[in-house]
């Protein structure tokens, strides 16, 4: 059943359908999280499905070697201007990070880092300036949708990046003590940046 804040008629608005496509790889971990979200923006789950589409489309159109590959325009389009670009140095190359807020979650920001022509090199959620973050001591503390890949790696060094098969999916390994005080060897998976779930190794 359609929501009656939804109208079928008409896509959501840029910033609603650009949480929606975010929402959409959360689906595969944390079904119900999403489906809270879901009901918070007033929209169906078909509307997900239908603005995962359109982003996916939007980005396979373009040809050339950066063919499918998320631009800064890409989620301007969606998210409007951003509230800042930063130019940064990495190495040799000089990127510019830019910065959305994301009204489902009011204490993090949706981050940019592109490079020539404004590809992105990578883009995910991370927290607001202004934002405290959690208190990450042990594994009980990363609850789901709780903490961002930079949150968890700060709090339990050294930890080390995974290779992943989709872009928006993060891997990280790292040790951590459980309950008890005793360390564990784990791996978290995140979506966007966002944590989703985690297990002992």
């Amino acid at each position: 059943m359609a929501s009656l804040l939804y109208d079928d008629s008409a896509p959501p608005p840029g910033p609603v359908q650009f949480q929606l496509v975010l929402l959409r790889r959360m689906q595969d971990f944390q079904p119900d999280l999403v489906a809270g979200a879901l009901r918070a923006l007033g929209v169906p789950r078909t509307a997900m499905r239908e603005a995962n589409r359109r982003w996916q489309g939007r980005l396979r159109a373009r040809g050339g070697p950066a063919a499918g590959a998320a631009r800064a325009r890409d989620f301007a389009a969606l998210l409007g201007p951003p509230v800042s670009v930063t130019r940064r140095a990495h190495g040799d190359m000089a990127l510019d990070v830019h910065v959305w807020p994301v009204p489902l979650w009011p204490d993090l920001r949706f981050e940019a880092t592109c490079g020539v022509g404004g590809v992105a090199l990578n883009a995910w959620l991370v927290r607001a300036p202004d934002a405290a973050g959690p208190a990450l001591r042990t594994l009980a503390d990363l609850a789901p949708w709780g903490c961002t890949v930079d949150e968890v790696a700060r709090a339990f060094p050294p930890a080390a990046p995974r290779e992943t098969s989709a872009a928006p999916r993060f891997v990280l390994a790292f040790t951590a003590p459980d309950a008890a005080g005793e360390p564990r060897a784990c791996t978290a998976e995140f979506a966007w940046g966002l944590v989703q779930r985690w297990g002992v190794d």
